[in-house]
């Protein structure tokens, strides 16, 4: 099992205690206060460890706790301070206070850290507490107790370039056709379970992190099949390359229905650069496909380019322009706050009012960017963007409007016929 998610529960050290301590040595009957002040307890931080691409280790271990301080002792001897406990995390880790969900760190580069938990500060002494008019001082104070939290981790692949498809399209095949990458690969969906990273040489000074993010369904975006899991590693990668089935039924339905999910997820994700590669041309079916594909998303815009990702023919010329794509998109600012799941059942994400006409009007960011995306001429896009209606819930909202086979329903600036 491939874990993107963990919660887990830090304790930094209690400081040490002061001690009430003096000075007892031979003729000197009347030694002065030397107690000393305690350690500090050791702080708890992460760290991130490029070696690491899972938060598997956290589901054997979710709690973290670092070391108290020694107290003091006489002489005025300063108890020893604890080691900080450091706690590795992968790249692309968010740290979020699980009770709260207040964001406290986004851990990017290799050797990178944040503090999570302080330690405690060591107590005085009773040494501290002399002065002119208390000689002898009978008093000291305890260390100061450590921070207990509980963490939500986070993991978002940190990838130039994310690989994206409906399952079984042939982007392992890619991957490993472009890329020192060895993903399982086999000809069934879903054969890739978690997100698989590559390295791809293009010279001797660029090297480019390829991710691909396994196959997305309907719903992904609500967490259906393999999909929530997945869509958050998308979210770092400045270019997208879409992996087109070209021996599928309909490759502009799928083409289609994935671009909806990855809006639907998160509206920047619609506008990210895409270069879309149509694969699998090694088979006589993807061969008859290719003109009427190829000059369809020509129409709309989109860059195509066929390939047979099983054959190698083509892949490079797809990695290299993604890579141009690259340098002309603009960077994610390090640190930057990422678009976070919301639920799409929200009663909030969509509005319905009457029209004078007799319609209806559907208002809502998530389903009006679906519908700009949604190819309206091919049947099984229309059947898509229906199931999509009915996943968040606008289908059965209508139908508690009053909405009456027949009547118009606007959706943007499109306008479909209800039908039951």
């Amino acid at each position: 099992m491939y874990f993107d998610e963990a919660e887990i529960s830090v304790q930094s050290g209690d400081g040490g205690d002061g001690v009430v301590h003096f000075r007892r040595e031979k003729y000197i009957p009347r030694g002065g206060p030397d107690g000393g002040d305690g350690g500090r307890g050791g702080d708890v931080v992460l760290e991130v460890d490029p070696h690491l691409n899972t938060l598997q280790p956290f589901a054997r271990k979710r709690e973290f706790a670092a070391e108290s301080g020694q107290k003091g002792s006489g002489t005025r001897s300063r108890g020893r301070s604890a080691e900080a406990l450091v706690v590795a995390v992968p790249p692309g880790t968010i740290v979020r206070n699980a009770d709260t969900g207040e964001l406290m760190g986004d851990l990017l580069e290799p050797g990178q850290t944040l503090l999570v938990a302080k330690g405690g500060h060591g107590g005085r002494g009773n040494a501290r507490f002399a002065n002119s008019k208390v000689q002898a001082p009978r008093i000291a104070t305890k260390g100061t107790p450590g921070q207990t939290r509980r963490l939500k981790l986070e993991l978002r692949l940190i990838a130039d370039v994310g690989v994206v498809g409906v399952p079984n399209a042939g982007k392992s095949t890619y991957l490993a056709a472009v890329t020192d990458a060895q993903p399982k690969i086999a000809p069934y969906p879903f054969t890739t379970l978690v997100p698989n990273l590559g390295v791809a040489i293009l010279d001797r000074d660029t090297t480019v992190v390829l991710a691909d993010i396994p196959g997305l369904i309907e719903g992904a975006h609500l967490g259906a099949g393999l999909g929530f899991d997945f869509l958050r590693h998308i979210q770092r990668t400045r270019v997208l390359v879409h992996v087109l089935d070209g021996s599928a039924a309909d490759p502009l339905a799928d083409f289609s229905q994935i671009n909806s999910e990855l809006a639907l997820f998160d509206e920047h994700l619609a506008n990210r650069p895409q270069v879309v590669a149509f694969n699998k041309m090694d088979l006589p079916e993807a061969q008859t496909r290719w003109p009427e594909t190829k000059a369809e998303l020509e129409r709309r815009g989109h860059e195509v380019f066929a390939m047979s990702a099983l054959a190698r023919t083509g892949v490079r010329e797809v990695l290299y322009r993604a890579v141009q794509r690259m340098a002309e998109a603009q960077p994610i600012p390090a640190g930057e706050e990422m678009p976070v799941y919301r639920a799409a059942a929200d009663p909030g994400a969509f509005t319905i009012t009457r029209e004078t006409d007799g319609g209806y009007r559907v208002n809502g960011a998530q389903i009006e960017r679906a519908a700009k995306m949604t190819y309206w001429e091919h049947d099984e896009a229309v059947q898509r963007f229906q199931r999509i209606l009915e996943i968040l819930g606008i289908r059965k909202a209508l139908a508690a409007a009053g909405i009456e086979e027949g009547n118009s329903v606007h959706i943007g600036e499109f306008e479909l016929e209800w039908t039951d």
